[in-house]
């Protein structure tokens, strides 16, 4: 099982080709007729043998998330980055967008998107080599394979491929209408180098005998209802140019266990569900499979049958026409990201618009097309053809297999693409459509067909502008899972009908419908005439393994029946035990879900209980000492507000009373807290974060009232004479320059406090403060203070831009002129140094991009 490791030699032929670089076609006919070159040199001749796209640097993680520690998958290192759709367990994750964009057309191990039923089988390294699988059922020569069989007696090969959940994109229909599964968001796709056998070679040796038509398989994963498993068509599985292979490396190492550790099958340009992980079975039949999976999941009903029909009517599964295989057409916006800020001032002339598209069933996407005026003219984006440049390089050995790619048409890779727009396009526009096509003239529809299981997502993806100010926001049309934001919810909360063919706009003119808010309908969840009260203490000793109950709106549920049916397995009960678990269920359940709670409903938590689950706080007793320290990081505590100062026409300092006067806050230096109120009107908790100390920056707020406080939070402190530490890991500095712009100045004085207070600490501080006005510098006095006392070891300097005319201060924003001239990393060579930064999302990111440019890098940024 040898890796392929490239020599030095090698090395220095190896080029990534970066996702800008678009070799095919080398000019995009643009819509106004203008020949536009594309911006990439175009090669002129056959191209280096090693002039494709290698892995991503990956680094295999080492750490046991603390999620995953009390389900079957507490063995299991995983990367943190990764979003959960499904709770806790299984997992079923996708990577932040702009992040899976960043790793490039090859997608790293911990990054790519992982779709699991249930708990991952274990295999030890020293079994791997042992591992076998059968081919079985209409062949007249059966077959038990080892892993280190398949190895040694059959040819290897190695082909890039995409492979992408037919849930991609799910939580735009589950926006509309609430479907039957979870919410993927556009990252449920990735690219890897897979290494292994043609599946074709190995059903050859088997030998299939006449009326064989499909090929069943099924894998190790024990779910509620049988192994896994599905099946695809015999004489697909048998044409090399479909690349069906038995996979067992990804990127030149042994498979992870999240992704089929130690053999799967891999189908280029079907739905993912079709590519079984841990394989153990073949069987070759004259009938579709009839694993419980492959006929109640992966398929799109038509669009009128509801949950509830598709429940009680067997006949709709059973249907094969619905059974999805090849993979729609699609395509994605990268960047701008969601809710990325493009300053107006002093930009750049043009923005380059960038994101993926992919086809199915071996399609090459021929054309990716953009909008700035809802879909009234197109622009051709240039595409970037990666996997071609595996083509051109010929046959050749890689990673253990042979890469032989020349001879082949079909596609089994995602491209990129982009296309550069003018700024001041971007600013009169209210939004950025994309659409992708075929080479068989399929098109990405403008609408929406949704269905039961929500799969198959695949209208023109847009993403909406919105000017503030001299900003530019843009917004993306959903966020996964749980996270809330997005056009699309913005636009529904308001009222706004997403399937009127506009977005959910409003239509203009005399017969245009009127705006409507769709009805959520009322479904029942508790047992009819059951009045029985449950106190908290009653749900507390129900929140472990044996008859777990948990909360939804209120009322309480006991999931022992249903342990062994649920579809993610016993686990997803477990971890709600004895919890509030409302905003979960109501997001992940289907409305047939939510009718079938009646059976388990067993009474109603009691109004000190529900008291107690939503404050996440059981009063203390009376009698008790109170404790020294106020702040608690698991419950939320109470403070009054005592005072308020004026500080500028925006800005209020709010002194809070905590519960006792020789009480501390707690609040260790550079860490912050967390600030909960609940809106008057609609009692919504409104949660935002702070990071000064008994001084707290924030909105208006009238004396008297009470506010809820959560801390410490934060992943960095400063524990003096220049010691920090940042997540955990100490770290001695020297000097500390400190970027802020208006109340980013508040966790920056915190540690600013501490440093000039103590005379034995000899840290040097430049500090960078950005404003618009004079007034509106919060703490000058205190800062100029600071600063007069310490001139050996602090630099302060202010900048405006709005300055008067007597300013002797810097003028201008906080950006990459000021930062060259201030703040170059060679000026701060003495000794260990770190940057601190807070203000602004866009001043942030520009600040982050220039300080790199100057010559810091990442380790030595510190974002608040």
């Amino acid at each position: 099982m040898a890796t392929y490791q490239p020599t030095q030699e090698d090395t220095k032929q190896l080029r990534r080709v970066s996702a800008d670089l678009p070799p095919s076609p080398p000019y995009s006919d643009h819509s106004d007729g203008e020949k536009v070159e594309a911006d990439a040199v175009q090669p002129t001749s056959r191209p280096s043998p090693r002039d494709f796209p290698l892995p991503p640097d990956s680094t295999e993680p080492t750490a046991v998330l603390e999620p995953d520690k009390k389900t079957p998958d507490s063995w299991l290192p995983r990367d943190p980055r990764l979003i959960r759709l499904t709770g806790v367990h299984p997992f079923n994750v996708e990577a932040p967008l702009s992040d899976l964009y960043n790793d490039g057309f090859l997608t790293s191990p911990e990054l790519f998107y992982v779709r699991n039923h249930g708990h991952v089988p274990r295999v030890e390294e020293a079994d791997i080599p042992d591992w076998e699988f059968t081919v079985e059922g209409l062949v007249e020569n059966p077959l038990t394979i080892t892993l280190r069989d398949l190895i040694a007696d059959y040819n290897n090969v190695t082909y890039p491929i995409t492979l992408v959940c037919a849930g991609n994109r799910r939580k735009e229909q589950n926006v509309v209408k609430k479907t039957k599964g979870f919410s993927w968001g556009a990252a449920g796709v990735s690219t890897a180098l897979f290494t292994g056998v043609v599946l074709g070679d190995v059903l050859a040796k088997a030998k299939p005998k006449r009326g064989a038509r499909y090929v069943c398989m099924e894998g190790a994963d024990k779910l509620p209802n049988g192994y896994y498993g599905t099946s695809v068509k015999l004489n697909w599985a048998v044409d090399p140019n479909k690349g069906m292979m038995l996979a067992h490396k990804m990127n030149g190492e042994i498979l992870r266990p999240d992704h089929g550790k130690p053999l799967r099958v891999v189908i280029p340009g079907q739905i993912g569900g079709r590519s079984v992980k841990w394989l153990k079975r073949l069987i070759i039949t004259s009938e579709p499979s009839d694993n419980w999976y492959h006929i109640y999941d992966n398929r799109v009903l038509p669009t009128m049958v509801s949950p509830e029909e598709s429940a009680n009517k067997p006949a709709w599964w059973m249907d094969e026409r619905y059974a999805i295989y090849d993979l729609s057409t699609n395509s994605a916006i990268a960047y701008p990201a969601h809710e990325e800020q493009l300053c107006l001032v002093g930009s750049e002339p043009s923005y380059r618009v960038k994101g993926y598209a992919y086809g199915g069933g071996g399609r090459r996407v021929t054309r990716v097309e953009l909008s700035i005026d809802k879909g009234v003219t197109w622009r051709l984006a240039n595409i970037d053809y990666a996997e071609d440049r595996y083509r051109d390089a010929g046959r050749q050995q890689l990673y253990g297999g042979e890469m032989d790619l020349e001879w082949r048409e079909h596609s089994f890779c995602w491209c990129f693409w982009n296309i550069d727009l003018t700024v001041s396009e971007l600013a009169a526009s209210n939004d950025l459509l994309v659409r992708a096509m075929d080479d068989s003239m399929n098109l990405q529809p403008r609408d929406m067909y949704w269905s039961v299981l929500g799969m198959m997502n695949n209208p023109w993806y847009r993403i909406t502008i919105s000017k503030e100010n001299d900003y530019l926001r843009f917004e993306h049309p959903t966020q996964p899972a749980l996270m809330p934001g997005g056009w699309m919810e913005r636009v529904k909360k308001a009222g706004g009908n997403l399937t009127n063919g506009y977005w959910g706009e409003r239509i203009e003119g005399d017969d245009a419908p009127e705006t409507v808010a769709e009805a959520a309908a009322e479904i029942k969840m508790t047992k009819h005439g059951l009045e029985k009260a449950i106190t908290i203490d009653e749900l507390r000793k129900h929140d472990g393994e044996e008859q777990p109950w948990f909360v939804v709106n209120g009322e309480v549920y006991d999931g022992t029946a249903f342990l062994k049916e649920h579809p993610g397995g016993a686990t997803s009960i477990f971890s709600a035990a004895g919890l509030d678990s409302s905003d979960e269920f109501m997001a992940i359940h289907s409305d047939t879900a939510k009718a079938m709670m009646t059976d388990y409903h067993i009474g109603s938590l009691d109004e000190d209980g529900r008291a107690a689950l939503i404050t996440n706080d059981v009063q203390p007793d009376p009698s008790a000492t109170p404790a020294p320290r106020f702040l608690d990081s698991r419950t939320w505590k109470r403070a009054t507000l005592h005072t308020k100062t004026t500080v500028s026409w925006d800005t209020r300092i709010f002194r809070f009373k905590l519960e006792h006067d020789a009480q501390t806050l707690g609040l260790p230096t550079g860490q912050h807290l967390m600030i909960r109120l609940r809106d008057p009107v609609t009692r919504e908790a409104i949660i935002r974060s702070t990071k000064r100390r008994e001084d707290v920056v924030i909105d208006s707020l009238p004396v008297g009232h009470f506010v809820e406080f959560k801390g410490p939070i934060g992943k960095f402190e400063y524990l003096g004479k220049g010691r920090c530490a940042v997540n955990g890991k100490d770290r001695q500095i020297n000097t500390f320059l400190m970027i802020c712009a208006g109340s980013g100045i508040t966790p920056i004085y915190q540690v600013f406090r501490a440093i000039m207070q103590d005379r034995e600490d000899k840290t040097k501080c430049v500090v960078l403060d950005g404003n618009r006005l004079v007034e509106d510098i919060l703490c000058k006095v205190d800062l100029d203070g600071f600063a007069k006392d310490n001139e050996e070891k602090c630099r302060l300097l202010y900048t405006l831009t709005q300055a008067p005319e007597n300013w002797e201060g810097l003028k201008g924003r906080i950006a990459a002129p000021l930062l060259k001239e201030h703040a170059v990393r060679d000026g701060f060579c003495e000794g260990e140094a770190m940057v601190l930064i807070c203000g602004p999302e866009a001043l942030e990111k520009s600040v982050h991009k220039a300080l790199l440019e100057i010559g810091w890098k990442d380790e030595e940024l510190m974002f608040f």
